[in-house]
């Protein structure tokens, strides 16, 4: 049996059958075909075993980066095990400038593509040139374009049953020679319009430190539910009873709404306007400076978890007529679960 509690960030007491760490994509062509469930880890920052789980994990851990110049823009190759924060930065420090608006978010290159990180109105799909993965039941290797990726809010193809087999092992981005900074987000545009690209990554590691809890210190997995799209109407109608919500664009998150179809509510305010920030139930928290984060404070389960999410959950439903929909991805004993 193998604990998990080191390989989530989280930190819930959880048991596997069994781990397999691969450091040589090689070594993805001998593995067996899997008779019994088994989840694919990266750093397990955005993942929370909340029970046991009766099947083997897949740990990811190759390593490398490959840059190739072009005529205006760079092609970089990274392998699916390296840290993300740790790719924005030593970029930046190359003179590689367009991941900043996404620095410290934790996890491995890898899981970028699955959930489409993003943060400070960028996304992984605005960079990424491509996606590829091995198929362990079917031994072959296949490449997404971005535009096969079929990336949401949130998500991609590989969210899919279908894709359940496919590990990610490298994924390609391209980085515009030219630069311009993105500050559109609220907390990025008090800098100047020529402020450079380490400005950029200063301030938004200094926000995100502000507002997140470091999962080092205390267990989170980062934001637990997603920020709900809504209808233009459905916001027009909640905006008449609660004329302070805020809200984004969902097409380009610049808080404008003219033309709108859909509208982006922080999920933040939803939950702080039901009276969870701060409150914490059976060890487990919502935290005091960001809504979005459930905490272990230390002995939280995963019973006490999901019982805290759903109630969440409902008492956002009952007041706002918005369902939630957790962001974290929920592992059961037999792998991945609802809310």
């Amino acid at each position: 049996m193998i604990d998990l509690k080191p390989l989530h960030s989280f930190g819930l007491s959880a048991m596997a059958d069994s781990i397999s760490e691969i450091r040589d994509e090689s070594l993805l062509s001998r593995l067996p075909v899997f008779d019994t469930p088994f989840i694919i880890l990266g750093e397990g920052t955005n993942m929370v075993f909340v029970e046991d789980f009766s099947g083997s994990i897949l740990n990811i851990l190759t390593k490398g980066v490959e840059i190739k110049e072009q005529e205006n823009q760079f092609l970089i190759s990274v392998k699916a095990g390296e840290n993300w924060h740790c790719l924005v930065e030593s970029l930046l420090d190359k003179g590689i400038y367009g991941l900043e608006n996404m620095a410290l978010i934790p996890g491995s290159v890898g899981a970028a593509p699955v959930q489409n990180i993003g943060a400070y109105g960028i996304e992984f799909k605005d960079m990424c040139h491509s996606v590829t993965t091995f198929d362990i039941k079917r031994k072959t290797w296949q490449t997404y374009t971005r535009e096969e990726c079929c990336f949401g809010y949130r998500d991609s193809i590989f969210k899919s049953h279908e894709k359940q087999f496919e590990v990610i092992t490298e994924v390609a981005l391209l980085l515009p020679k030219t630069w311009n900074p993105n500050l559109n987000y609220r907390g990025l545009d008090t800098l100047p319009l020529g402020c450079a690209a380490k400005d950029v990554f200063n301030r938004v590691v200094e926000i995100r430190q502000q507002k997140l809890p470091d999962p080092k210190k205390i267990g989170n997995a980062g934001s637990f539910f997603k920020n709900p799209i809504i209808s233009f109407e459905k916001f027009k109608s909640l905006q008449e009873i609660f004329p302070d919500m805020p809200f984004f664009n969902a097409e380009n998150e610049d808080g404008k709404i003219q033309n709108a179809i859909k509208i982006k509510v922080p999920a933040a305010w939803l939950i702080e306007q039901c009276g969870f920030k701060g409150k914490h139930f059976d060890g487990i928290g919502c935290h005091q400076n960001q809504p979005l984060v459930l905490v272990n404070k230390g002995s939280g389960s995963g019973v006490s978890l999901l019982t805290f999410a759903r109630e969440i959950r409902s008492a956002v439903l009952q007041r706002f007529g918005i369902q939630l929909e957790n962001e974290v991805r929920l592992i059961g004993r037999n792998g991945v679960i609802s809310l």
